[in-house]
């Protein structure tokens, strides 16, 4: 007869299978996921194509451009500096960078560093973005600094005062990256791979800068920039994200050891930890996609169907979807990119998003004993 832990495997292995096929029933071309689970099985699960022309199978530990998961690993490194006694949560912009925020209503000496993590500063974000694929094949190789980034940003008025609200903002991460190269002396991506890539021996996780192409092995991915219009292939492209919010590349393999490393306390001090856990609610426009969420400083919270809250983010760019997501202890994880995330209606975008939900949902929720022999 199976043993109990035979048994716990199986299921684990059949549910990630399950909800990475049902992704890719929704059109999304590619998905690979990894399970972590408490005591330390490592579970891998792919569905669809990493190559429509090919057909050739989704890689188990393909690279990928993580996208705004970035932001997890940039507010790491601002929180270890708190914890250093180098900047203060409480600092304001304008202590750090003085004169990049100002001008039509923006004014760096009322926003904190700690209102840039939380997603609270209200500065408006102006991100250049393709708008159809001639556009996409022009200005697929466009390069931004952090400066011209923000420069767009200043352009318009706040979308509100400083600590009023809560709107997600790319280019608040922007000056974080900012902030740590003022601070250190060295460009933010530096600090990521000294404070935390080098000492959790992350091996597939890095800063591409400028280079617009991914190492093998890596999937394709795609996007239609009109509904029923061509597949373009937008996976050789410059991301306009690699300035502090959206810029390393890793594997699901990597990033569940970093969530892991993270809220199992290995990266952080306790109070950092703990300052980085304190949450507020998402706003209006992001609960549709993220019921339930809290953020806190680089952290999302979503409930459990199973009870109690996980810990991790999100990411997107250009055809990519990825998340990660941990338990409270930091022992059971999962990650999961999507490629090819190809959406022809904000009702498609939705059903995407509750899919890549119940994948995590299920790889945290199983028995916290389905792989452990009973005595």
């Amino acid at each position: 007869m199976p043993t109990a832990s035979a048994a716990g495997r199986h299921d684990d292995q059949a549910r990630l299978r399950r909800d990475a096929a049902a992704i890719t029933a929704l059109g999304v071309t590619g998905v690979q996921a990894r399970l972590i689970t408490s005591d330390g099985r490592n579970l891998t699960a792919t569905s669809g194509v990493a190559d429509v022309t090919t057909r050739r199978p989704v890689p188990l530990n393909g690279y990928f451009p993580i996208a705004s998961v970035t932001k997890a690993f940039v507010a790491t490194v601002i929180l270890r500096l708190a914890g250093d006694g180098r900047l203060s949560l409480d600092d304001t912009v304008e202590r750090w960078l003085p004169g990049v925020v100002s001008g039509n209503g923006n004014d760096g000496r009322e926003i904190t560093i700690r209102q840039l993590l939380q997603h609270t500063g209200g500065i408006h974000d102006d991100y250049p973005d393709y708008t159809s694929a001639k556009d996409f094949y022009r200005h697929r190789y466009d390069h931004y600094t952090a400066k011209q980034i923000v420069a767009r940003a200043m352009r318009h008025r706040p979308d509100f005062q400083p600590g009023k609200k809560w709107s997600y903002s790319n280019t608040g991460y922007v000056l974080l990256g900012m902030i740590i190269q003022r601070v250190t002396g060295h460009p933010w991506h530096e600090e990521v791979r000294d404070r935390i890539v080098r000492p959790l021996g992350l091996r597939h996780t890095f800063w591409p800068g400028t280079s617009p192409t991914l190492p093998q092995p890596h999937a394709e991915t795609y996007q239609r920039f009109e509904p029923g219009g061509p597949l373009v292939d937008v996976t050789k492209q410059v991301s306009s994200g690699i300035n502090g919010e959206a810029g390393l590349v890793s594997t699901t393999a990597d990033l569940n050891r970093f969530f892991r490393a993270l809220l199992g306390g290995r990266l952080l001090p306790p109070a950092q930890l703990a300052q980085m856990k304190h949450t507020i609610p998402v706003g209006k426009k992001f609960e549709p996609l993220m019921p339930g969420a809290r953020d806190g400083l680089g952290l999302f919270s979503r409930p459990l169907s199973c009870g109690g809250r996980y810990w991790g983010h999100e990411g997107g760019d250009s055809g990519w979807i990825s998340a990660a997501g941990v338990t409270a202890d930091g022992r059971r994880s999962v990650t999961v990119s999507l490629s090819g995330t190809i959406a022809e209606s904000p009702d498609h975008v939705l059903r995407v998003a509750q899919a890549e939900d119940k994948l995590i949902d299920d790889a945290l929720c199983a028995t916290p004993n389905a792989g452990r022999t009973r005595r």
